[in-house]
């Protein structure tokens, strides 16, 4: 069967080829936006920039809301429908992990799919507290402050900063997990990232396509931005 004819028969799949697009331009653009904005958060925290600091926080809520859009309506990758797995998955990944050569799945792995999900819901964690953090002398606080009382407040300042060190241990293993990947199975999980492509292995028998669609971008983009502009507007 022919390229084209199995297109024609499944426009989810295509043959493998040099080649394959795994990660769409939106997801990558989350990907790095997201770790220079955790980078500059600290960097304004530790330098007290703290109107700064709030600003990037607002350009992170904005990120968030996005990847939760996509993760729903983006393409196969970025899809949480792709790479959510359950415990059976997860230990049958180990046993592949012990097979030569490693052919990396396409998209996340389940246990990469573990770190994007403790990722995520650490850097959720650490918003919700900075929107609602007060400060000691009440001038730095988060927008959402207001709605809660100032002891209430504090408790979520405290939640905030101890939520920044377990994102850092959450940070500092996936970097390690990549490192590994890199040095022992000999599967770079970077330059897919930075480019969306990655080789094909000969075990790709049918490589689900990636494709954007413009107008779920834009909305989401759209859905982003209005979050965003609410709550400078608080």
């Amino acid at each position: 069967m022919t390229a084209s004819a199995l297109t024609m028969t499944n426009p989810e799949t295509a043959l493998p080829s040099s080649s394959v697009k795994v990660w769409d331009g939106a997801i990558r653009l989350f990907h790095w936006s997201m770790a220079a904005m955790i980078v500059a958060m600290w960097w304004t925290a530790e330098n007290h920039a703290m109107d700064w600091h709030r600003r990037i926080g607002m350009v992170l809520v904005g990120l968030v809301v996005f990847r939760l859009y996509w993760g729903v309506f983006g393409s196969t990758t970025a899809r949480f429908s792709s790479f959510v797995r359950g415990p059976k998955a997860i230990l049958a990944y180990f046993k592949k992990l012990t097979t030569k050569p490693y052919v990396p799945d396409f998209g996340h792995n389940p246990l990469g799919a573990l770190s994007v999900i403790a990722l995520l819901l650490a850097v959720m964690f650490q918003l919700t507290a900075g929107l609602f953090a007060v400060d000691t002398d009440g001038l730095e606080s988060g927008p959402l402050s207001r709605f809660v009382d100032f002891d209430t407040g504090r408790m979520f300042a405290e939640l905030h900063e101890t939520g920044f060190n377990v994102l850092l241990w959450l940070i500092g293993l996936h970097l390690v997990a990549v490192a590994l990947y890199t040095i022992v199975l000999r599967a770079n999980l970077i330059i897919p990232m930075i480019t969306g492509s990655r080789k094909s292995e000969p075990a790709d028998e049918a490589i689900p396509v990636v494709k954007v669609s413009i107008i779920r971008l834009v909305i989401g983009v759209a859905i982003s931005a209005g979050v965003v502009w609410y709550l400078f507007g608080l």
